[in-house]
């Protein structure tokens, strides 16, 4: 699935209600604090910055998008069909990350 048509998924996904959190995305979402509301903000707002098409769990990507108040989040989720599934969500901080797009050391 080439860039757009994984963008427009997500956004499909959202737009549908089509939208599901696993239990580690949701463990992740409570320790930083990030609602469903902003995650499901950042995947209208998505930017593709990895794609991970034949991962073991199935095609998935790495996407950064902001919510209403401009927070960047890191979403990593699947994109097979819908219902689109949330496998985690993150703040991107160094040193992993040294900008929200940019890749830090480990």
């Amino acid at each position: 699935m080439d860039t757009a048509a994984i963008l427009d998924l997500l956004k499909r996904a959202v737009d549908e209600r089509q939208v599901k959190i696993s239990l580690h995305a949701a463990e992740e979402a409570l320790a930083e604090e990030i609602t469903r509301r902003e995650i499901e903000a950042a995947m209208l707002t998505a930017e593709l910055l990895e794609d991970y098409p034949d991962w073991w769990l199935g095609p998935s990507c790495l996407v950064r998008g902001q919510t209403d108040l401009g927070r960047d989040l890191h979403i990593v989720a699947s994109y097979s069909g819908l219902p689109v599934t949330i496998i985690t969500v993150y703040e991107p901080h160094p040193p992993k990350w040294i900008t929200p797009t940019e890749r830090g050391g480990s």
